[in-house]
């Protein structure tokens, strides 16, 4: 388990919630998508981060400072973790000397070195999780699982895995972020959901990013991924212009990641191909 895991319980939330994961330092993504929160009228308290608000992009202390001052439900990702802890990595876990480890050297001591004082105290009263009730279901969000918070859980995990986070939680519903692509896994009573990211495209050849909206209309729960645009050719020339790797930032506009070295065959085999909606 990871050291000091704190849960913080919500109670019980009724009316449609907005679900979303990481920012990942997108001061555009999430600027944009506060404004669809404000369409749907959904409120701060209705509204709720997976973690890793700091990440690959060029504003980190803004992008806090604005899920501060919005007031919404955060947990801690691994990035927020390590930042917290002094640590010289993001905690991802990454194979040492691939690309992905490569370029965190570069890109996590950029945002830990530009987060405030104030920033890193507030990200230190985040819970690792958060529990509520739902349309009579009792939902956890995790980052990456129940027992470790940099663990990738994709949709082709084996559902032995995911098993272990409902048994560990007595959830019916996990809500988890950290892995960056949207979808869902549905056995029996269980559900397994991952928002997917805001903060990088999902691996699907478009620039768009995404989320998920829950709603208890008549008592059931039901969800759906929706995406969004936004003004990611600022977010792009921002990276670069701060020396954060430019593969990265091609991301950005071109919506390929610049390796599939955390992902499953399942999901490597889907790269470039557009998820529908």
């Amino acid at each position: 388990m990871d050291k000091g895991i704190t849960t913080y319980d919500l109670g019980v939330l009724r009316g449609k919630l907005l679900v979303f994961g990481g920012p990942y330092s997108n001061l555009q993504a999430l600027t944009e998508l506060q404004k669809i929160a404000e369409k749907h009228r959904i409120p701060p308290q209705r509204i709720i981060c997976t973690g890793d608000m700091v990440g690959y992009c060029a504003q980190p202390e803004e992008t806090v400072q604005l899920v501060k001052d919005w007031g919404i439900h955060c947990i801690q990702g691994n990035v927020e973790q390590n930042i917290i802890e002094g640590e010289d990595d993001c905690g991802c876990n990454f194979a040492e000397g691939g690309r992905c480890d490569l370029f965190s050297r570069t890109w996590f001591p950029f945002a830990a070195r530009s987060l405030s004082a104030d920033s890193v105290q507030w990200l230190c009263t985040l819970p690792h999780h958060l529990a509520f009730r739902y349309a009579g279901k009792g939902v956890t969000v995790v980052h990456g699982s129940a027992a470790h918070i940099s663990e990738f859980v994709f949709k082709s995990t084996p559902w032995t895995i995911k098993r272990q986070t409902f048994d560990a939680t007595g959830a019916d519903v996990i809500l988890a972020g950290h892995a960056g692509l949207p979808f869902t896994d549905e056995r029996a009573d269980s559900c397994w959901l991952n928002a997917g990211v805001i903060g990088m495209p999902a691996n699907d050849g478009t620039p768009r990013v995404w989320y998920l909206l829950l709603d208890d209309a008549h008592g059931q729960l039901t969800y759906s991924f929706d995406s969004f645009t936004y003004d990611n050719a600022t977010a792009n020339q921002l990276m670069l212009e701060n020396g954060l790797p430019a593969t990265y930032a091609r991301t950005l506009l071109t919506g390929i990641w610049d390796n599939c070295e955390v992902l499953p065959e399942a999901e490597k085999a889907l790269q470039g191909v557009a998820i529908g909606k």
